[in-house]
């Protein structure tokens, strides 16, 4: 008796210098069994970069026909190019069974529960705002008044875990990541979740 259980996409943000991009390469290097989002991008390649592996490439033509058509689950523009999550492709993985990671701002996160709202949306958060302010002096390269900007976007940010499903806190990287695991894991073990596997493969097998 098997059915193949979908996937689940699991959305984590946090305000600027939380350490997303940290822990998700913390749990690369674990090897979790994730699948993380290839967006797309209308900026050129850099250097060793390659189509449909770092980023899938477009013109800006190409970006804005897909806007027009809805093809992404969410998706912005940063110094000129557009960047987006292409909800195809997510799907594709899901669909397969495979878990999804998706990295990403708060905003573009609250456009991803709009058009998929049963995603596992997780939130990121410093131990104290003294601490995220401190780990944004740290890196040495911003100015006081961008580094006192910075902490007034991320008081606001903090307010919109409201919109989140869990709160992580990533005081040391290897616990945000243990935590990160045992979400998914009772995710996968909910009750609904197992019942739709199960009665699907109980149809199958008649």
């Amino acid at each position: 008796m098997e059915a193949k259980e979908q996937g689940l996409l699991i959305v984590l943000s946090g305000p600027s210098g939380v350490g997303k991009g940290t822990v998700c390469a913390a749990l690369r290097k674990r090897d979790v069994p994730f699948t993380y989002s290839i967006s797309v991008t209308t900026r050129p390649p850099r250097e060793g970069e390659v189509d449909g592996v770092n980023y899938f490439f477009k013109t800006k033509e190409e970006f804005e026909n897909m806007i027009k058509r809805d093809e992404f689950l969410e998706w912005a523009r940063y110094v000129n190019h557009y960047y987006g999550t292409p909800r195809r492709y997510v799907e594709e993985q899901l669909n397969a069974g495979r878990d999804v990671l998706l990295e990403i701002e708060v905003q573009g996160a609250l456009q991803v529960k709009k058009k998929f709202p049963q995603g596992i949306f997780i939130f990121l958060v410093p131990p104290s705002l003294k601490e995220l302010e401190q780990r944004i002096v740290s890196r040495g390269t911003e100015s006081r008044d961008v580094i006192h900007n910075r902490m007034v976007v991320a008081r606001e940010e903090l307010e919109m875990m409201k919109h989140y499903d869990y709160v992580v806190v990533n005081d040391k990287v290897e616990l945000a990541c243990d935590r990160i695991e045992a979400i998914i894991l009772a995710e996968h073990c909910k009750r609904e979740r197992m019942m739709k596997h199960y009665i699907t493969a109980l149809k199958e097998a008649e």
